[in-house]
């Protein structure tokens, strides 16, 4: 079990060097200087030129790179040409309203589409079982930001019934937790779906009924409690994709995340801003891997010994 920890420990720190590496490539492609940024059009090549040397962007690509590596290890990640002061500390400031919009979308998700799931499964080939296979199958395909910018235009500005974006209320994160969630409540309505229909024609299902249990009492202490297993790592694993999605839906509803915080600093070439934003994003998601791997690895030890 410890050999195969301090290989997945191995796996993940190779993970997040190579989201280190691309994401300082990425920057370094996009084109535009900072320090034009910075100082705006009038400024003149000489003020422009000592910027850039204070920021280090004289130096040579490879040089940067092994000075952002070695930065990162230390987990420095240097200050915000934009907003001033240590970028990290500004990511970890807006890190809370990102959580608290991912939570929401994350239970939104799985409290719908578990619910229609069952639903689904219960009434297996019927109209109801219909109508949610369809709006699954409709809504998995929609992207997020599509989604958000109709129900601005629907609920917010057609029917004035919830603010069109920002924060500091229950009602302001609705629609954005809605739109975030839309896709993952449809890949849970259909895993619950087809995981409770399989679970239903086991033996031991059987078993229950033959013993006089009421259907009330077969289907949900027995079925569906085995039938949410998979569908509960799962769940797990895509917290870290709905974390990823909220860099275009904080954009869209002006959530102040660290997505939108992403997008802005992109717009400025704030490199050490964008850097640590998405180094804070790839870190959770990688730990959550990690720990749903080390889990199976304990509950499984044929995993352990596959390579």
């Amino acid at each position: 079990m410890v050999a195969y920890i301090v290989r997945r420990l191995f796996f993940a720190a190779f993970v997040m060097w190579g989201a280190v590496t691309i994401v300082f490539i990425v920057l370094r492609m996009v084109p535009g200087d900072p320090a034009l940024v910075m100082l705006g059009p009038d400024a003149n090549p000489d003020e422009i030129a000592a910027l850039r040397e204070s920021l280090g962007l004289t130096e040579p690509i490879p040089q940067q790179y092994l000075h952002y590596l070695a930065s990162s290890v230390r987990l420095d990640f240097g200050d915000s040409i934009r907003l001033g002061g240590d970028a990290m500390d500004h990511v970890l400031e807006r890190m809370p309203m990102t959580i608290q919009l991912s939570v929401a979308a994350l239970m939104f998700a799985v409290v719908f589409g578990i619910g229609f799931g069952i639903v689904a499964a219960l009434r297996v080939n019927t109209w109801a079982d219909r109508v949610v296979t369809v709006t699954s199958l409709v809504t998995h395909s929609l992207p997020s930001f599509w989604v958000g910018l109709v129900l601005i235009l629907m609920l917010a500005r057609g029917l004035q019934l919830l603010p069109s974006g920002g924060a500091g209320s229950f009602a302001h994160l609705l629609l954005p937790a809605f739109a975030l969630a839309l896709p993952f409540t449809a890949m849970v309505m259909r895993l619950t779906r087809s995981g409770l229909l399989e679970v239903i024609n086991e033996g031991y299902i059987a078993t229950a009924r033959s013993k006089g249990l009421s259907e009330r009492v077969v289907i949900f202490p027995h079925a569906i409690r085995n039938a949410l297993i998979p569908i509960v790592t799962v769940v797990g694993l895509y917290f870290g994709a709905i974390l990823g999605g909220t860099v275009v839906i904080e954009t869209v509803f002006a959530w102040p995340g660290v997505g939108r915080l992403i997008v802005d600093s992109i717009g400025f070439r704030d490199y050490g801003v964008v850097q640590a934003g998405i180094l804070v994003i790839a870190a959770i998601f990688v730990m959550i891997n990690l720990i749903v791997d080390i889990l199976y690895g304990y509950l499984d030890p044929r995993v352990r010994l596959a390579r």
